[in-house]
């Protein structure tokens, strides 16, 4: 009877999910053709910060209960899932060109964030005073994205934009709150039922971690590129990816360092093995980019391959 009742919510947690996603990225769609703000800076903000929300709830969740190692690994592991495995997925599906004014910044703030980490790693703990830097960077990254609104939403700089009816503004607000609270939640569902099913079948607590939890709580960034992606909307997908990318380093981490009262110890491992594959996978992911102005097939075959060297070497080390 528990199995059974676990199988039916780890459904209905992907049904959730599903249909959420839909709704989400139609919504942020519509909001981004109105307001003549660029879907790319629509997918680093809105977007990224409503698909963090699981990773932001479980660190944060983790931290309270003291359990600062989960916090630590499911950021960065979100990190790593969020490149590795889907942005892979969208770039072997549908590569495409970019505007480098859009995505160098973001890149940027990405890699040196995964930096900072990683310098956390050689020191064992990210400390106050990485933490700081971290929150800096997230400062930096909301103080570009408003700028960008503002240039692309005013006189000059941004596009023309729609005069939407009262009733369609209405629709659109509802799909995107229904489609935000169903992506949550249907996440929250699916890491627990699985974590459940996995116990059953004496899975260790650490490769859940690695990929249930990460995995887990990353299928909202998944959905929704995969949504985008079939919708043809790749500038909102790679913009939600790198969002969602900035925010779990550098406003995850430090809210859960402010909320454990203390810095957060980063093991032998995971500084070891975690951290480098997620600045690697990092540097694969945004650099050729920005010299080539491209995304290319290649880039996702290449991050997929090293997303499963990872995950093999994170299961044979336990």
């Amino acid at each position: 009877m528990e199995l059974a009742l676990m199988v039916f919510v780890f459904i209905a947690g992907i049904v959730l999910i599903v249909k959420g996603g839909d709704y989400f990225v139609d919504a942020s769609s519509w909001f981004a053709e109105v307001s003549g703000i660029p879907k790319l800076i629509v997918g680093a903000t809105i977007v990224s910060l409503a698909t963090t929300l699981p990773e932001m709830l479980v660190s944060v969740m983790a931290a309270v209960q003291g359990k600062v190692d989960m916090s630590v690994g499911n950021a960065v592991g979100s990190v790593t899932a969020n490149l590795g495995l889907i942005m892979a997925i969208s770039l072997l599906c549908m590569p495409g060109k970019i505007r480098r004014r859009d995505y160098f910044l973001k890149s940027l703030l990405m890699l040196g964030a995964a930096g900072i980490v990683v310098l956390g790693g050689v020191k064992g703990a990210v400390d106050l005073r990485l933490s700081a830097a971290l929150l800096a960077v997230f400062l930096v990254f909301l103080f570009d994205n408003v700028r960008s609104a503002r240039i692309a939403s005013g006189g000059g700089g941004g596009r023309s934009r729609v005069r939407p009816h009262r009733r369609e503004t209405l629709l659109n607000c509802v799909k995107f709150l229904a489609g935000a609270a169903g992506v949550v939640l249907g996440a929250d569902l699916l890491v627990d039922s699985g974590s459940a099913l996995a116990r059953l079948v004496g899975v260790s607590e650490r490769i859940i971690g690695v990929t249930i939890v990460a995995v887990g709580t990353s299928l909202p960034e998944l959905v929704t590129t995969v949504t985008a992606v079939a919708k043809k909307q790749s500038a909102l997908s790679v913009g939600n990816i790198l969002g969602a990318n900035i925010l779990d380093l550098t406003l995850i981490l430090p809210l859960s360092a402010l909320i454990s009262g203390k810095p957060l110890p980063i093991g032998a491992a995971a500084g070891s093995i975690d951290l480098p594959a997620c600045l690697l996978v990092g540097a694969l992911a945004v650099v050729p980019p920005v010299f080539t102005a491209k995304f290319r097939r290649w880039q996702g075959a290449a991050l997929l391959a090293v997303y499963a060297v990872y995950l093999t070497a994170t299961c044979l080390i336990q």
